[in-house]
């Protein structure tokens, strides 16, 4: 019995470790960042790929949807920690940053996650850990766009916001728009 309640707390230690973003050791010296660098799974992994390269003929253009509720409001929110990954990869991948297109669509919990500072740390009591990556995000073209429908049933007016998103009318108009323009859809949500 005693040996069990080892193994298992050696099992949740090792859980744990996972939980709280750390690279396994088989991961270490091999993760990759070619852009961003905001969470440590945010990075890539080389691989000996040999199709599905970037192709010049390819305008590459994605909208990534984001819903997820604020699981943990001290951390980087899961879906925003994608959209990284989702550029990274890309990079990664040959497609230079002029042919890469990416949309972010916020709706339902996960507009909490793009709250301003101010808003932020009124409803968690800190300041927004997801301010840096929305920065330099947009710096890099990434468009962020939120659902005026989510802001209403929330009753969040969009000066609450922060001053890298644009209002939607919905999220679904918002997505059949970039459909029509050539944009891949991407769920990244753990939902």
């Amino acid at each position: 019995m005693r040996k069990i309640i080892i193994l298992a707390v050696i099992a949740l230690f090792q859980f744990s470790s996972f939980a709280q973003d750390s690279l396994p050791p088989y991961l270490v010296g091999k993760i990759k960042y070619p852009t961003f660098k905001l969470h440590n799974f945010m990075g890539i992994v080389e691989t000996d790929n040999t199709v599905l390269k970037y192709n010049p003929e390819i305008d590459y253009k994605v909208v990534i949807d984001v819903y997820d509720r604020v699981k943990d409001s001290s951390q980087l929110a899961t879906p925003l920690r994608e959209v990284g990954r989702t550029y990274n990869l890309n990079i990664a991948n040959g497609v230079p940053k002029e042919k890469l297109k990416m949309a972010v669509v916020v709706h339902g919990g996960a507009v909490r996650a793009i709250l301003n500072d101010a808003a932020y740390e009124e409803k968690y009591g800190i300041k927004n850990p997801n301010s840096e990556a929305l920065r330099v995000y947009k710096e890099h073209g990434i468009q962020f766009y939120v659902c005026g429908q989510s802001l209403a049933f929330m009753n969040l007016p969009a000066e609450k916001l922060a001053p890298e998103i644009e209002v939607a009318i919905s999220a679904k108009t918002a997505f059949i728009t970039l459909d029509q323009l050539g944009y891949s859809y991407l769920n990244v949500n753990e939902d």
